[in-house]
């Protein structure tokens, strides 16, 4: 059985980490407003640009005039996977369910012979994926130093996926994010941007249009926004569902402390209790043996 002093302190420091915990949950919530706010604010925006994409790319269809990056390469031979993680831990399984869906994609492409390269946002997602990919990486763009998300830094993003796409680097490109449900659900999902495939809404204006320019001329400059919005929208999605997956895991653990508080404090005044006991039993013996 632990001494007092030895209970006393592990009682003391579970106090102190109850502390923390709270306090980075209190952060984290005031964050995930924020964070959610941006999040859904975006939807509608890329939801109404995918769409208007989607029905241009219904009346190209598959013209041979097609921009590359509706039409693709013509093969899926290489796979381009952009793994988009956090810079920090304490988030609970948000990383983990991530980089798992990411893991079990690698392992079907590599069982069919494709060949696979990665990309990694967040440095999170690249510490989990180096022990057994490390030779697929391709390249690695830290956001720690970003305070709030811009549209910049998906720009960023999209430019270098571009770059690596013309020249001829890789045939698909996939983006693995969590999608922000509520605070305790963050969905894990692969968005394939390149060739972009875009859906035609269900009762959507099947009218016939003349555009000027053309469609193609059109998609040819739209299609690199449209891969930027949806890298943005992806990002936003990961910072709610960030924020959310630490208060919640901070949550738990704060009531794990107080758990564990009150186990160590029924230990020690059990242990005190026993203690005073044998000092009153000494007393009382040594007292009949006088």
């Amino acid at each position: 059985m632990p001494n007092l002093k030895d209970l006393k302190n592990r009682i003391a420091s579970v106090k102190s980490t109850r502390k923390i915990t709270k306090a980075m949950q209190m952060v984290a919530a005031a964050k995930l407003r924020r964070a959610q706010e941006a999040a859904e604010a975006s939807r509608p925006y890329t939801e109404r640009f995918n769409a208007v994409l989607g029905a241009l790319s219904a009346s190209v269809g598959g013209s041979d005039s097609a921009p590359r990056l509706l039409a693709g390469t013509g093969k899926s031979d290489v796979h381009l996977l952009v793994v988009m993680t956090s810079e920090r831990g304490l988030c609970g399984g948000f990383n983990s369910n991530i980089v798992k869906l990411a893991r079990t994609r690698i392992n079907e492409l590599v069982a069919t012979g494709k060949t696979v390269k990665i990309l990694t946002v967040g440095k999170k997602g690249r510490e989990q994926l180096k022990r057994d990919y490390s030779h697929l990486f391709v390249e690695h763009i830290d956001l720690s130093g970003v305070k709030t998300l811009a549209y910049s830094d998906a720009q960023n993003i999209a430019k270098s996926i571009l770059s690596r796409f013309d020249a001829e680097e890789f045939d698909v490109a996939t983006v693995f994010y969590a999608q922000f449900k509520n605070v305790v659900t963050q969905i894990p999902t692969a968005l394939q941007i390149i060739p972009a495939a875009y859906e035609v809404e269900e009762g959507a204006d099947t009218a016939v249009y003349d555009y000027e320019p053309s469609e193609e001329a059109m998609l040819a400059d739209l299609l690199p926004r449209g891969i930027a919005t949806q890298v943005f929208a992806a990002l936003l999605e990961n910072g709610a569902s960030e924020q959310g997956a630490r208060m919640s895991a901070m949550d738990n653990a704060t009531r794990n402390a107080g758990e564990m508080i009150d186990k160590l404090t029924i230990e020690y005044n059990r242990s005190r209790q026993a203690v005073i006991t044998n000092e009153l039993i000494e007393i009382i013996s040594g007292a009949e043996a006088l």
